[in-house]
């Protein structure tokens, strides 16, 4: 068996011959993880799934939306079988300040069946499902195992990971890390060089118990349809944003927040979703819920600019370790790439192991599938928006100015006449310190990020 690195060193040098060799290792058993491994499985190759948790899903707490789309492609009618909270057939962007709230609300029965748009779903739920494909393939799921390190060869390509298990390491001829963010092997392997790094943010929830019943009739749905709520303006200022998803009988409530700016502020995360919940907009519809859960977890949300290098020698990096999370203000979506992400890496690492090349010639083609794919063509489309979205004229002075702004236009002031549109936007600006050039600047960013 190989030999461990020593303390300060970062891999292992292996023999030519190992003794314990698989085709394809994909470490961390979330959506991009099972992804992979599904399709490796698929194709007849040994691949084993490293997961740290005790089971797939056992450390994730998210309970918010899954756009399932690219699962056409990875599981014949997926919508079948996934499980699935509520259909989201109503989305919400609400803008706010501490007494005011101003939201655009979209409802459709066309998400309420096939093809479906949005789901919330529980990852503890989803990612065991997805694994669970995956295993029936002929996946080998070890759970409980943390990959502590990369093995290379003499020649300096990855060919297998360090494991924390008593019965060693594993060696093979792909490594696909999704380990999730600020991803350890993909540092390791140097993926992250001269990268911008720190674009991180922390999301923070609770889920709270209420009766169906009172869901179905606070926000007005039925059967197994669902809302999706996302908030701008909730968080004191620090760059983020809130929400409101619907489960089937509990509510996820929370915040996702610059984390430099929380500690600048030196506030609590768990203030924040407290500011929200106490809300006036917010209040009547989680009045009474019962703490069920928190949680809290960073999200890569720098976008395009920030993700490493996807491809090296015998390694691919997909989902979260490669910082494939879309911070877009009105599209916040991750599982849908991760999921994408994961199933081309698959596909890419069959396609080096039929040729029996693995080098980062071999495994080009994974670049090539994201290229040709939303993965990369949405980030790359909308990369200027995640420093727009953050900006403190997109966090502060426009929803304060969006909502005074209809204030303004509903209220009514008898005697005195209205004061007209254009006056009472000129009015608005300049109450609030914003320069028209700077509307315009924003505007303009938006339109070439979005149209």
């Amino acid at each position: 068996m190989p030999e461990h690195a020593g303390p300060g060193t970062t891999s292992t040098v292996v023999a030519a011959t190992p003794q314990r060799a698989v085709d394809v290792v994909v470490v961390g058993a979330g959506p991009a993880g099972s992804a992979a491994a599904l399709e490796v499985a698929r194709a007849g190759h040994s691949v084993v799934l490293l997961e740290r948790g005790p089971y797939p899903g056992s450390k994730n707490v998210y309970g918010g939306v899954v756009y399932g789309r690219v699962l056409d492609e990875l599981v014949p009618r997926w919508w079948e079988q996934m499980p699935v909270q509520r259909w989201v057939t109503r989305r919400s962007t609400m803008i706010m300040t501490p007494t005011q709230a101003l939201t655009v609300d979209f409802r459709t029965q066309a998400w309420a069946g096939p093809p479906y748009n949005g789901a919330t779903a529980h990852r503890s739920d989803l990612d065991g499902w997805l694994a669970g494909l995956a295993e029936k393939e002929g996946a080998v799921l070890v759970p409980s195992t943390v990959a502590t390190g990369l093995l290379r060869d003499t020649a300096g390509a990855i060919v297998g990971v360090r494991t924390d298990r008593p019965d060693g390491d594993l060696t093979a001829k792909v490594v696909i890390a999704c380990d999730g963010v600020n991803s350890f092997l993909a540092k390791e392997a140097g993926m992250f060089a001269g990268k911008p790094t720190g674009h991180v943010t922390l999301g923070v929830k609770e889920t709270l118990r209420l009766p169906r019943s009172v869901i179905d009739e606070r926000f007005g749905v039925a059967g197994q349809d669902g809302v999706d709520i996302e908030i701008l303006g909730c968080t004191r200022g620090i760059p983020g944003g809130g929400f409101v998803y619907t489960n089937l009988d509990s509510l996820s409530v929370g915040v996702v927040v610059d984390p430099h700016g929380l500690a600048g502020k030196r506030l609590r995360p768990e203030e924040l979703v407290a500011d929200l919940k106490r809300h006036p907009a917010i209040e009547p519809l989680v009045r009474g819920g019962e703490l069920l859960e928190y949680s809290a977890h960073l999200i890569p949300e720098g976008g395009y600019d920030t993700m490493p290098e996807l491809v090296g020698d015998g390694f691919l990096v997909a989902g979260d370790a490669a910082a494939m999370c879309l911070a877009a203000g009105i599209w916040l979506e991750g599982v849908n790439f991760a999921l994408g992400a994961g199933m081309y890496a698959g596909r890419a690492a069959v396609d080096a192991l039929k040729v029996g090349d693995t080098s980062k010639t071999g495994l080009a083609s994974y670049r090539r599938m994201l290229d040709e794919s939303f993965v990369l063509a949405d980030h790359r489309k909308l990369r200027r928006v995640p420093g727009l979205v953050l900006g403190q004229r997109m966090q502060e002075s426009y929803p304060a100015m969006l909502c005074d702004l209809a204030q303004g236009l509903f209220h009514v002031d008898n005697p005195q006449p209205k004061p007209g549109l254009l006056k009472l936007v000129r009015r608005t600006l300049k109450r609030h310190g914003i320069r028209t050039r700077d509307v315009v600047s924003d505007a303009l960013t938006g339109v070439r990020s979005f149209g």
